[in-house]
């Protein structure tokens, strides 16, 4: 058991971002605690991506709002850019339906069209903006509380929704009620020793993701994985702006 939450945990870092894990060829990774474990610490995800970037800007904060432009850009960086891809896929598919095409037909397509790099280029100019203004005064722990929050809102999405793509479906039937509630406990906790709002920032990022996620599925039908990642993208844009106001 403890082996494969370890797995899990590794698993996580593995899939979500781009710091460099190992793996032996006997690993199993398709267990199904392996999985649950994956999503368990899938917030600590965003927190340790966001502490990277905040030392990072530690080191560059001389050069101003250029170091926290990098540093923005380089927590983006840090998950491959990987919820920023899913934000062009689910653009494309939306317009696709307007034209009667088959959504998730378009949304499986390795290329993107004009509509998916502007929403792409738009929503990176918003995050990175409320990244920079978030650095720049110098509130790091909201910041990271946001990385976090965005994260745990997906999971509250996989108890909640029915997904097309194999593997969304997988992680759902893995994702057990005590897993989740375990990691909104261990998460929530940690937030709030950062931040005394964060439980206020945690509801508005759950009640974000829930609007953002039933509006893409209404107007494509479904919600698969590059759904979750733009919703995860449209509710770190939206909470940078909240925290900022």
């Amino acid at each position: 058991m403890i082996n494969n939450i370890y797995l899990g945990l590794k698993f996580s870092f593995s899939y979500f971002s781009i710091l460099p894990i190992p793996f032996k060829r006997t690993d199993n990774l398709a267990q199904k605690e392996v999985l649950a474990s994956m999503l368990l610490f899938l917030p600590l995800i965003g927190f340790t991506l966001g502490g990277i970037s905040i030392i990072l800007f530690s080191f560059l904060a001389p050069l101003g709002w250029y170091g926290a432009i990098i540093s923005a850009v380089g927590y983006m960086i840090l998950y491959g850019f990987l919820h920023t891809e899913a934000v062009m896929d689910v653009a494309d598919a939306i317009y696709a339906t307007h034209s009667g095409k088959n959504a998730y037909a378009i949304i499986k397509e390795p290329t993107v069209g004009a509509m998916g790099v502007l929403y792409a280029v738009g929503l990176v100019l918003l995050k990175v903006a409320g990244s920079v203004y978030l650095l720049t005064h110098h509130l790091f722990m909201e910041f990271i509380s946001v990385l976090i929050i965005s994260r745990l809102s997906l999971l509250m999405l996989f108890k909640i929704h029915t997904f097309k793509s194999s593997f969304t479906i997988q992680l759902k039937n893995a994702l057990s009620k005590g897993y989740l509630i375990t990691s909104f406990l261990l998460f929530s906790l940690l937030g709030s020793f950062l931040t005394p709002y964060f439980i206020l920032i945690l509801i508005q990022g759950v009640v974000l993701a829930l609007i953002i996620s039933w509006i893409i599925k209404s107007k494509i039908g479904f919600v698969n994985g590059d759904v979750l990642g733009a919703t995860l993208e449209g509710v770190e844009t939206l909470l940078f702006i909240g925290v900022a106001l």
